[in-house]
């Protein structure tokens, strides 16, 4: 059963629970989604559905897209994106997949690409302390200091230092799905997510076994 799909971030608001306490949720706007192609073990050597998620201009696209898309009878797509399956029997090309394949009390796991921050220092970047603040020295707070010795004689790769900050695919597991409106395709899920307003997303049911939730309950009782 395909648990997966495309969205979009709108923004982050709050609501309230049963038991009245104030939750944190992001609204994604999830879907509708078209089913665009099907591979199979036969003809692709694996089992995937691939959606596409947002009508866009045709010119916006390139010829391989639009001729993929057109092949199928399927308007021109902002976002494809190949989902790995176990059985894709009960999937066909042009299907609609919407939010309601989720329900309140899913968990899902959701990527995106984080904020941009540009260039940043060993502070910002890596958490690194700052130099003292001595008299004299109150240009070298924020400097990452020596980057090696008298060995090597050469910087190994890897090495933390002032960088590009942000713009990377981020992954935030365990989210609990709090509520799921089908008429608007939106899902309000529990805590923060990556990505900038109405940045794409990918929803994913969660790979992990314990919930949050339930973590969370089993140390409060704990604490008491």
């Amino acid at each position: 059963m395909l648990k997966s799909i495309i969205g979009s971030k709108i923004g982050m608001t709050q609501v309230f629970d049963e038991k009245g306490k104030l939750v944190p949720v992001t609204v994604i706007e999830a879907g509708p989604c078209v089913v665009t192609a099907i591979k199979t073990v036969e003809t692709d050597g694996y089992n995937a559905v691939q959606l596409g998620f947002k009508d866009v201009a045709e010119k916006k696209l390139t010829k391989a897209e639009i001729g993929h898309l057109k092949k199928n009878n399927i308007a021109p797509k902002k976002v494809l994106k190949e989902f790995r399956l176990d059985d894709v029997s009960g999937l066909t090309v042009g299907q609609e997949i919407k939010a309601d394949i989720f329900k309140a009390g899913d968990y899902v796991d959701i990527s995106g690409i984080s904020k941009g921050k540009g260039f940043a220092g060993v502070i910002k970047r890596h958490n690194f302390g700052m130099q003292p603040r001595t008299r004299g020295q109150s240009d070298r707070m924020r400097a990452r200091g020596s980057s090696g010795g008298q060995g090597p004689q050469k910087l190994f790769k890897g090495m933390r230092m002032s960088g590009h900050l942000g713009q990377e695919v981020v992954t935030v597991q365990k989210l609990l799905v709090v509520n799921v409106d089908t008429e608007k395709n939106v899902l309000l899920v529990r805590g923060a997510v990556p990505s900038v307003k109405k940045g794409t997303l990918i929803v994913n049911n969660t790979v992990k076994k314990v919930p949050v939730v339930q973590a969370e309950e089993k140390k409060a009782a704990k604490k008491k």
